[in-house]
């Protein structure tokens, strides 16, 4: 089976446990592959495949944290293949094994171990002057908020074709369940079960006191509208990657992506022990 690594590569644990991974699993008759980068980083270069040229894997095991899987998420595209995440990391909210025996685990997920989660994912359309600026994929979230300028930014929210509000801000994020345990979280939204089918809408710093996070219906559509320029220099950040900065917006719009992301959960590393763990516990 071809396995696609990714490392965090600023972890040195993920970068051992990477090149143990790929000794173990040549010994078994896989192939092991990384992108040009990582297998840089790794000391990895006969392993390396272009982005172009990665197909798609039979598995990929992200090694390292959270921000590790959403790497993932982002390397393979849209390809539909089981992400197994090895929590190397602090938290590890989306990692289905704790990271003690990474051979172990892949050896498990490779055998059709575990359990797969399907976890919805967001589409983000940016409009600059009037013409289509990109198209981006998020796992957890679609923040739009304060540029360069560092100014507050105006924007007013469409939700299904009808204005619900408008904010003067420093941003608005736009999140999957499975992003409000991140930035949404830390801005003031509620955690979602991953089971639930729901967008968050979350006003970040918003200079009023009526602002509120919002669960909306998963196949909403909404529309962050920028109609005052002197308020419309904003960024774009997609799972936390900002995209290229424009000088002003036109609009973002938000909807459900039609491909979803499948995760492989092992050990019993299931969301409520998880957040009981990180979150509940005194």
């Amino acid at each position: 089976m071809r396995v696609l690594l990714v490392p965090n590569i600023g972890n040195a644990r993920a970068l051992d446990a990477t090149r143990e991974l790929v000794s173990h699993l040549d010994v078994r008759g896989h192939t092991p592959v990384l992108t040009d980068g990582d297998a840089l980083a790794a000391g990895l270069d006969e392993r390396a495949v272009s982005i172009a040229d990665l197909g798609v894997p039979d598995l990929a095991v992200a090694l390292g944290g959270d921000g590790t899987i959403l790497k993932t998420v982002h390397v393979l595209g849209g390809a539909d293949v089981p992400i197994l995440g090895l929590n190397l990391g602090r938290l590890g909210f989306l990692s289905g094994a704790d990271g003690s025996d990474p051979a172990g685990s892949v050896d498990a997920a490779l055998a059709g171990e575990g359990t797969l989660e399907r976890r919805m994912t967001l589409a983000g359309s940016v409009t600059v002057g009037g013409r289509s600026a990109g198209e981006y994929r998020a796992l957890n979230e679609v923040y739009v908020g304060r540029g360069s300028a560092h100014r507050a930014v105006e924007v007013t929210i469409n939700v299904a074709g009808e204005e619900l509000t408008r904010y003067v801000c420093d941003g608005v994020i736009v999140a999957t369940a499975t992003g409000s345990t991140a930035y949404a979280l830390s801005a003031g939204g509620p955690i979602m079960s991953p089971r639930a089918s729901g967008m968050l809408l979350v006003p970040v710093a918003a200079h009023t006191l009526r602002a509120r996070p919002l669960l909306l219906g998963p196949d909403e559509v909404v529309d962050l509208v920028f109609g005052d320029p002197a308020r419309s220099d904003a960024c774009v950040v997609v799972d936390g990657d900002t995209v290229p900065c424009r000088s002003t917006l036109d609009r973002v719009t938000v909807r459900r992506d039609a491909r979803d992301v499948t995760l492989v959960r092992l050990d019993g590393r299931h969301f409520h022990r998880v957040l009981r763990d990180t979150f509940l516990r005194g």
